[in-house]
């Protein structure tokens, strides 16, 4: 990489499954679209692995996100810094685990509409350093602890995991920029305890 990585520590306890590692692939979620290059996802799960306990009709129709096992599970700051900016008041949408529905994608054409903001639903952005910038994405509504100005140390909890945003089911979207705003923001590279873990691993953290 054409940069040193941002050390991160995990900003969650428990059990989390890794998907859209930049660990696999770069750009990670596919594009560098609104600084997501390095983005990476972490699935909150239980002790079997699981998001939700898997039914036939899991496939079929939505499902509330307090059937998920991590909807609003804490999530901590990654790193100290000051709070940037904060989006608390979009809705937890059901959650899709087959085919999406006709009226999901109605909303997602709503968000793409609404752009950067829309996409990540309710969010933090942390200043960790001039030029460097980390969002926690897809937060539960009501569940910001922190608001813009505020400092804020690494292993404070700031939200709670939600299903805000572009999000199927609950789960934390953490990408690092070099700049708040999102249309011409670069993406950075990031690392967790030392290492980038990769796709389908489950990240223990006690």
């Amino acid at each position: 990489m054409a940069d040193d990585p941002l050390r991160l520590a995990y900003p969650f306890r428990g059990r989390w499954l890794v998907q859209n590692s930049p660990a696999d692939r770069v750009p990670s979620h596919g594009t560098d679209l609104f600084g997501s290059t390095y983005a990476i996802d972490f699935v909150p799960v239980d002790a079997r692995g699981r998001s939700a306990p898997v039914r036939l009709a899991s496939l079929l129709r939505p499902e509330p996100p307090d059937r998920f096992t991590g909807f609003g599970r804490p999530v901590l700051a990654p790193a100290s810094g000051t709070v940037l900016a904060t989006r608390d008041g979009d809705p937890d949408h059901d959650a899709h685990r087959g085919l999406p529905s006709v009226s999901y994608a109605l909303t997602q054409r709503r968000r793409l509409s609404d752009g950067w903001v829309g996409l990540a639903g309710n969010h933090l952005v942390i200043e960790v350093a001039p030029g460097v910038l980390v969002a926690l994405c897809h937060l539960r509504r009501g569940s910001i602890r922190v608001a813009p100005g505020e400092s804020v140390t690494a292993g404070q909890p700031v939200g709670g995991c939600g299903n805000s945003g572009n999000s199927t089911e609950p789960h934390l979207h953490v990408q690092a920029v070099d700049r708040m705003d999102m249309t011409t923001a670069r993406g950075l590279p990031v690392v967790f305890g030392g290492g980038l873990p990769r796709n389908g691993r489950v990240v223990e953290v006690p």
